[in-house]
């Protein structure tokens, strides 16, 4: 359930957080002193324990660039942190190793470099865990273990490895805040911690201990303040583990609704509710969602789970503690039922509904997306592909403002209309005698192919390759330009095309 107010803002915060609010971080944090006494232990066995289950991470990223999908940008080498837990693998943040070519770890006072490989990546959370085939890396350590969420001003400490050293590095501070924010690896919103520890650019993956245990994985800071970081929590990082224990990454619910607070008297007034009852507004339903069909506009969810959702739409999930009535819903695990108490025509009804999509299946445009090639199709000289943010972002650090208005809008406020819509765009016309007068033509939302609507790029693919006699191809945008192909010119030409601009194949390996 994602509340109305968030829907409007989201993906501004997103663009926002590329050079002013929340950055994700990578390499290290600065050195304070070692106090360990006040955590319950000595200073020698916590030391001991702990720094042999640091790790630092060394990683060669190499990112698709997504305006000439066919090729990637340069590499880039980085460095974060993390730490092994059991079964012989080392938990960290997922952006510390997205789109990686090359992994290598290093213990803390080992100068060796063992090379690494993913074992589960979750985006949406921003966790990831490697392992080391060399076993004798692991020789020695013993695995943190987890503990429990934080309180509020519990002290924490936080381990990673400073930027430009190999040293391990240990900063003090204490939990301020507990509540749903934006993940910025990922846009989601999700349960998360925030920490007064001094937390600079690096220190991603590092672990967050309370009396030697796991309580989160650090994963990002906000700019312009003073100290302030935020940690992956450790339900979140539970249900990461249980979701993979089959061997497969299946994410976090997703329920389909979106709501709007019910705090105006008037409002409540106008559905009938009395003094005593609360809830939120469901205002939308995702196409294709667990809620589609069962869930409907004007409904009034009241409980989710059996816990009472307060007008303002949180929860308690702690005595006198609240955050965002989705944290019940991202507990499930996908397959998973969940029970919503609905008021629907002055009556109240329990709705189960099964959890089925994780987050993120509900936007139009899908957000930053990580470790996958760019979809593309190329039909002489024009090249098709899905709205996504990577392509907005090939516009540089400040795309928001320099990226086609048209297309930002629908990632802002664009919703689908039917499940799996796509927002198919012509980004631009690798040019030839065959598609003269349209190599100025690009980012334009092409909405159907010889008359007929597509939802997907692959609607547009089955359309334009269909075997009937029709010799033009015809292509519609949302501006109701139109562009006309021989189909006969197409087929001689094609090859020549993709030799011309060294492009490998017509097609993304997804489409083929």
């Amino acid at each position: 359930m994602r509340g109305f107010p968030q829907m409007q803002t989201a993906a501004f915060w997103v663009i926002k957080a590329n050079y002013s609010k929340l950055h994700a971080l990578l390499a290290g944090i600065q050195i304070t002193g070692l106090l360990l006494c006040g955590f319950g232990c000595t200073a020698d066995s916590a030391w001991a324990y702990t720094r042999d289950a640091m790790v630092k991470i060394y990683c060669v990223q190499t990112e698709p660039y997504y305006y000439d999908p066919w090729s990637m940008n340069r590499s880039i080498s980085t460095s974060g942190s993390g730490c092994v837990i059991g079964g012989k693998r080392i938990l960290t943040n997922a952006h510390v190793v997205s789109d990686q070519s090359f992994i290598q770890v290093r213990r803390h006072g080992d100068p060796k470099k063992y090379k690494a490989r993913p074992l589960a990546v979750s985006h949406a959370a921003d966790l990831a865990l490697l392992t080391v085939d060399d076993s004798a890396f692991f020789d020695d350590i013993t695995p943190l273990q987890f503990g429990d969420l934080p309180q509020i001003r519990q002290e924490v400490l936080v381990y990673g490895f400073p930027e430009g050293g190999d040293t391990i590095s240990i900063t003090k501070g204490v939990v301020s805040r507990i509540e749903h924010d934006k993940y910025t690896h990922s846009s989601a919103t999700l349960f998360a911690v925030q920490i007064d520890a001094a937390i600079n650019s690096g220190n991603s993956g590092g672990p967050v201990l309370i009396d030697d245990r796991i309580s989160g994985v650090v994963m990002q800071y906000l700019e312009q303040s003073e100290n302030i970081g935020y940690m992956v929590p450790s339900p979140v990082i539970a249900h990461f583990l249980e979701d993979i224990k089959d061997g497969r990454l299946d994410g976090i619910p997703f329920d389909g609704i979106l709501s709007q607070p019910m705090e105006n008297a008037s409002l409540r007034r106008r559905f009938g509710l009395s003094s005593s009852q609360t809830g939120v507004l469901v205002v939308s339903v995702a196409p294709g969602s667990a809620a589609a069909g069962l869930i409907s506009v004007g409904d009034i969810i009241m409980r989710i789970d059996g816990h009472p959702i307060a007008d303002d739409g949180t929860i308690e999930f702690r005595s006198n503690e609240r955050t965002s009535a989705d944290y019940y819903t991202q507990l499930h695990q996908l397959g998973d039922t969940l029970q919503l108490d609905v008021f629907r025509k002055s009556k109240v009804k329990k709705i189960n509904i099964k959890l089925t999509q994780p987050v993120g299946s509900g936007d139009l445009v899908p957000r930053e997306q990580y470790d996958r090639r760019p979809t593309y199709y190329i039909y002489g000289g024009l090249v098709f592909a899905p709205l996504t943010q990577n392509y907005l972002m090939a516009w540089g650090d400040d795309w928001y403002s320099s990226a086609p208005k048209n297309l930002v809008a629908l990632f802002r406020y664009g919703v689908p209309g039917v499940a799996g819509e796509q927002v198919v765009v012509m980004s631009k016309v690798l040019p030839a005698e065959i598609n003269s007068g349209y190599h100025d033509f690009r980012d334009m939302r092409i909405v159907s192919v010889n008359g007929l609507k597509i939802k997907a790029i692959k609607d547009l693919i089955r359309m334009v390759e269909s075997t009937d006699d029709a010799p033009f191809v015809e292509f519609k945008t949302d501006q109701g330009a139109t562009i006309i192909l021989e189909r006969d010119q197409v087929a001689a030409t094609t090859a020549d095309i993709l030799n011309t601009y060294n492009v490998p194949a017509d097609r993304s390996v997804d489409l083929r």
